[in-house]
């Protein structure tokens, strides 16, 4: 019960913004530029923030850049079997491959404190910090091969990338933010998590067609199942500690991000396919993530 009480404030706002999109009638417009606020510009903020408070050594850093790294491609790895397993059209798996290595930031910032506070929130940072270039590099490729833009190009424009080079640039070379610039960027991140889950609310779909089930249900597995145990795996393999392995398992359970169907879209994708992998992994994500952060915790209980 403990444990579904956590979850139960994000739930909360993410039933919020379906309501206000769907029931209150907020137009379609409000929420397109109520995401671009939080994705132009309070989220940059809260990574710039939390990366340069965050305390990362070069050997902490590199054993998440690599753990960071074998997550993405392992979720690529399985998102690939569908063109060898699944009767599929080849636009709706380059859409929707992303969907098994994206994560939502959002519902993993708003639970890492209740790991082990202001320590797994710090955790969560890191992560998030070196996997957003990867999963953003890996899933504009994907979709540009299909549509022939420049991949290069378009992760170098995603405010998430440069954002967290940035905040790591300052976090490495010791620079401290001005108190009155970091006052501000802590009251820019207070409201991106609300905000943002307020928007993955808003996208959901409760009612999806049958047509593309099998690729639906392999990848709602995939993020919601696989991911978790590659992430106990990682855990032991690189003797991470408590905190750090109830966080990366929180990390990986995570349900997939909302910007994944904004990619979709913004590259001619199947983005309606997509929008019901996010919509049923959020749902059902309410049952998994108590359940992997049960398992986390005995797997690798934090010892007073």
């Amino acid at each position: 019960m403990e444990l579904a009480y956590l979850i139960l404030p994000d739930c909360i706002l993410v039933t919020i913004g379906w309501l206000l999109k769907n029931k209150f009638k907020f137009t379609a417009e409000f929420f397109t530029g109520l995401e671009k606020l939080v994705y132009f510009v309070l989220f940059p903020a809260l990574m710039i923030r939390s990366l340069t408070m965050a305390p990362i050594s070069f050997a902490k850093a590199s054993n998440f850049l690599i753990i960071c790294l074998l997550l993405a491609f392992t979720g690529l790895f399985f998102s690939y079997l569908l063109k060898k397993y699944l009767r599929v059209d080849p636009k709706s798996i380059a859409s929707s491959g992303q969907c098994a290595y994206r994560f939502n930031t959002y519902i993993g910032l708003s639970l890492a404190p209740a790991i082990a506070g202001s320590d797994s929130a710090a955790v969560m940072a890191i992560l998030i910090g070196f996997s957003v270039p990867i999963v953003n590099v890996i899933a504009v490729n994907s979709m540009a091969k299909h549509q022939g833009n420049n991949p290069l190009i378009e992760v170098l424009k995603n405010p998430l990338v440069l954002s967290t080079i940035f905040g790591l640039m300052l976090n490495f070379s010791g620079i401290t933010i001005p108190a009155p610039l970091n006052a501000t960027l802590a009251k820019l991140s207070q409201s991106t998590v609300p905000l943002g889950l307020i928007c993955v609310g808003a996208a959901l779909i409760l009612q999806t067609g049958t047509q593309q089930f099998s690729l639906i249900s392999w990848l709602v597995g995939i993020r919601l199942l696989i991911m978790p145990i590659v992430a106990i795996i990682l855990a032991f393999i690189f003797g991470l500690n408590s905190i750090s392995s109830q966080t990366l398992i929180l990390f990986a359970a995570l349900p997939t991000a909302s910007a994944a169907y904004i990619l979709a879209v913004r590259m001619g994708g199947d983005g309606r396919t997509v929008a019901s992998i996010i919509s049923i992994g959020t749902v059902i994500s309410v049952l998994t993530l108590p359940l992997w952060i049960f398992i986390s915790q005995q797997l690798f209980p934090i010892v007073p």
